[in-house]
């Protein structure tokens, strides 16, 4: 299953709290998670300093407990609104009068 996390800081978190060494370690666990084929692209937002992770997973359970094991996750300065993606049907009206004939 496809799943879009989004990043959002948490309230009361100050930007001295990310420090160097958990920015490094978060980033090496993105990248231990993108080899595992758990995280398939990682973006960060054009209008503010948050990241925007797609995820593959069998469920939305997996891919929280994933997600918790992110450094500035579990240091609780950021947390992840969690979405399921399904397929878009749309494109099967486009051909929905062939198959009524």
């Amino acid at each position: 299953m496809k799943i879009l996390a989004i990043e959002h800081e948490l309230p009361g978190v100050e930007p001295e709290q990310f420090t160097p060494q958990l920015k490094q370690a978060e980033a090496a666990r993105v990248w231990e998670l993108f080899q595992a084929d758990s995280i398939r692209e990682v973006y960060f937002r054009a209008d503010r300093s948050e990241a925007v992770l797609m995820l593959e997973c069998a469920t939305i359970d997996d891919a929280a407990r994933i997600l918790k094991t992110l450094p500035l996750v579990a240091a609780n300065l950021i947390a992840f609104e969690i979405i399921p993606l399904a397929p878009y049907p749309g494109f099967s009206r486009l051909f929905a009068e062939q198959f009524d004939k």
